[in-house]
């Protein structure tokens, strides 16, 4: 049976879709964007800015459903420009300390609100 995951820690859907469904103790999330769930309004910021407000969002929306950074099997990371890759690593490894998991980053040419960063997780629901 699938359940709806929403909360007002991180940003509402732009769209008609969950922020994150949980099936069988695994939860899927929607790409996450670095909009500030408080203001639903884009942070201002460079990439080391959006990348910690969108995985900070990821985060909330993880522990919203049960889970944890620490319970997520595999992240896809889409980036505007691959020139930031080592950026996003450094902020991404503050969030996922021990056994990171696996994950996929490409770079692509637009992103919702034209944002520089986007990430989606699987992870475990305990």
């Amino acid at each position: 049976m699938k359940k709806i995951i929403s909360t007002e820690k991180a940003p509402a859907a732009i769209g008609p879709y969950s922020q994150a469904i949980e099936v069988n103790g695994m939860l899927f999330t929607s790409g996450v964007i670095p909009i500030d769930p408080a203001t639903n309004q884009l942070v201002e910021g460079d990439i080391e800015v959006q990348a910690a407000q969108a995985i900070g969002n990821l985060k909330n929306l993880l522990e919203a459903a049960g889970s944890s950074c620490d319970n997520v099997i595999k992240t896809t990371v889409f980036i505007k420009n691959m020139d930031d890759f080592g950026i996003v690593n450094e902020i991404y490894k503050s969030f996922f300390e021990k056994d990171c998991p696996a994950r996929s980053c490409v770079e692509v040419a637009r992103l919702p609100k034209d944002v520089l960063i986007e990430i989606e997780a699987i992870a475990v629901v305990e």
